[in-house]
């Protein structure tokens, strides 16, 4: 199909010898495959896409057994789903997951996961469409949307953060799903970021994983290189 490749074996653990690859050749992208594991193994920490994830800080796409892309003219409206945390850093990730979205020619919607609603009505917070978080979103879209030639919907939703990304991806038949990831602690890494690998762990369609500071530099030093472990 046009794309140069060359093949590479070595031995030894595998998350290991991939971030050495990366390393070794500037690599600018990521594809991991996932194999399918029991529910327990799901829950468990140390799969090579896990370690993968820890050591980089470059894009990461994982396509596990369950991802089906649609072909084209299954649907009439392709989708790209990012789940942002409304972080400083998600402008970078956004404006990344704006440009896919536009070279798939699909939507791409915003979405963030808010607490349960009764949880924040305890504490006296606006929840749905009175959220600070909607007008967030609706900024970051306006910005986002303003280098981007695609349609964009900001959303939210109340609930468990994976659950509700994965029904969102699911309801509205999204091709792809894009994570942020952001550096935390060992024990920040064991509880936080459990919805990343819960979402990889299930996902029907690819998903692209992105550290904080992924931004434009990462696509002017060099042509990216992709490696598919």
């Amino acid at each position: 199909r046009g794309a140069a490749c060359s093949c590479l074996v070595r031995e030894g653990n595998a998350s290991q010898q991939i971030v050495a690859v990366v390393r070794q050749f500037r690599v600018g992208r990521i594809l991991l495959g996932t194999r399918s594991r029991g529910k327990l193994g799901k829950l468990l920490i140390g799969s090579v896409a896990e370690n993968v994830l820890r050591s980089v800080d470059i894009p990461v796409m994982t396509v596990g057994p369950g991802a089906n892309p649609a072909e084209e003219g299954q649907v009439q409206q392709r989708v790209v789903l990012y789940a942002t945390t409304l972080k400083e850093s998600s402008r970078a990730s956004s404006s990344l997951a704006c440009q896919i979205a536009a070279s798939q020619k699909a939507k791409l919607v915003l979405l963030h996961v808010l607490p349960p609603i009764d949880e924040m009505e305890r504490k006296g917070l606006p929840t749905g469409l009175d959220s600070a978080a909607l007008r967030e979103l609706r900024v970051l879209a306006a910005e986002t949307g303003a280098g981007c030639c695609t349609t964009i919907e900001p959303h939210v939703v109340h609930g468990n953060a994976s659950i509700e990304i994965l029904a969102e991806s699911v309801e509205r038949e999204a091709s792809l799903i894009v994570l942020g990831a952001t550096r935390r602690s060992a024990f920040e890494n064991l509880t936080l970021d459990r919805t990343i690998y819960r979402v990889l762990a299930h996902a029907r369609c690819p998903v692209l994983t992105l550290r904080d500071q992924v931004g434009p530099r990462a696509e002017t030093e060099t042509e990216p290189i992709t490696v598919e472990g």
